[in-house]
């Protein structure tokens, strides 16, 4: 996992809209967050509570992605199901999120497997990481990224 401080891997990604990249956000903040699946309960939740939130994202200029290892045609689905306005990035590939330091081993019902950590990242103007949630509770989680994000000025 990166460290606060660290400078953010170059973050260009397939959407379910086109295309996103880091480069392309200079003067803004932007905040990422990895979850494991589009359309499992703990999921839908937390993009439901960034889409909510949008509107107070962009007051703050910050620009908020989520990324899962979807496929963009399932983005996309899972957007027009829930009415999501937040990006919505496919690292099918597992780049970023190895690069990121999310893609981890884990195990449920005595398995181990290979899976996306749900985690987030805010990342300044300058491209350096602000602050890590490297253990994201759902609940209230999109409310505490945007207070984090009130809180930096330029």
């Amino acid at each position: 996992m990166l460290k606060l401080g660290s400078l953010a891997p170059e973050l260009s990604i397939q959407t379910d809209c086109g295309r996103f990249s880091l480069t392309e956000q200079i003067g803004k903040k932007v905040v990422v967050f990895f979850f494991p699946r589009a359309g499992t309960s703990g999921c839908t939740k937390e993009a439901i509570q960034f889409s909510a939130l949008t509107d107070a994202f962009l007051k703050e200029n910050t620009t908020v992605i989520g990324i899962s290892k979807d496929k963009p045609a399932r983005l996309a689905k899972f957007r027009l199901k829930h009415n999501l306005t937040c990006l919505l990035g496919a690292d099918h590939e597992t780049d970023l999120c190895e690069q990121f330091g999310v893609w981890v081993k884990k195990s449920m019902y005595g398995k181990s497997f290979m899976g996306v950590h749900r985690s987030t990242y805010l990342i300044g103007f300058d491209r350096k990481i602000i602050n890590i949630w490297p253990k994201v509770k759902v609940d209230g989680h999109a409310q505490d990224v945007l207070a984090s994000v009130k809180a930096i000025r330029p």
